[in-house]
């Protein structure tokens, strides 16, 4: 089915799993009970102080845990920014932003329906809010690699639960949030071996690696020879 309006509505869904995707996008907010989503063989719990974003054709299997009621936006193609910024959908946390988005659509389907110009006004805020770069994560790994990071830390920054964030790292970076770091931490390693006379261990500390062995074993797995021998191989140039 062609959208071509903005529809928000309240609606209630079945304990049986079904599977479809549509040609729109769909916001869920839900307002009582849970539901069970699976994308890609991804699996999210929806719950009350989340919601979620299917972009157009994302196909996806749900079911209603127990007695429910969820709050819909079904977006026209037309009216969002490639797809919403997504292919995979996207678990979000309510911060105060999508707090006040579903207030303003309860407050709109309460007083003036869902058939309210209004509601175009909302939804092309929602899709752009959608296609906004969140890659805050990223941007604190590359600042703060030194120190121990969690994945409960880099899934606050962008506002998602942490089962999904890792699965949304993956598909922005090509990398898993811990093989990232590990990165980002032997791409310094590596400058610091070629730059400065500090010693293994140092950089070891430097870097964000607890103990030198660690650190070896990993520069070795990644790189394909020791630290002391990636040094020596950059004297030997000179």
């Amino acid at each position: 089915m062609q959208l071509e309006r903005v529809i928000c509505e309240k609606r209630t869904y079945s304990k049986q799993f079904d599977t479809h995707d549509h040609t729109y996008g769909q916001l869920l907010f839900p307002l009582q009970g849970e539901m069970q989503i699976k994308v890609y063989e991804q699996e999210f719990q929806l719950e009350n102080e989340f919601c979620f974003y299917l972009p157009p054709g994302c196909l996806h299997t749900f079911r209603a845990i127990n007695t429910n009621e969820f709050l819909i936006v079904d977006l026209p193609d037309h009216l969002l920014i490639n797809g919403g910024g997504q292919s995979y959908g996207k678990y979000m946390k309510l911060n105060e932003q999508w707090r006040s988005i579903r207030y303003l659509l309860l407050e709109e389907l309460q007083n003036k329906g869902s058939s309210s110009a209004s509601l175009t006004y909302l939804g092309r805020y929602i899709s752009e809010k959608l296609n906004k770069k969140t890659e805050k994560s990223v941007q604190y790994i590359h600042d703060h690699y030194a120190e121990k990071i969690t994945i409960e830390e880099l899934s606050r920054l962008e506002h998602y639960h942490p089962s999904y964030y890792t699965n949304w790292f993956k598909k922005v970076t090509g990398l898993s949030p811990g093989a990232y770091i590990q990165w980002v931490r032997l791409e310094e390693a590596k400058r610091l071996l070629v730059q400065t006379t500090l010693s293994i261990t140092e950089i070891c500390k430097e870097v964000g690696f607890e103990y030198p062995s660690s650190f070896t074993r990993a520069f070795i797995r990644n790189i394909g020879i020791s630290p002391q021998m990636y040094r020596n191989s950059f004297k030997k140039g000179k």
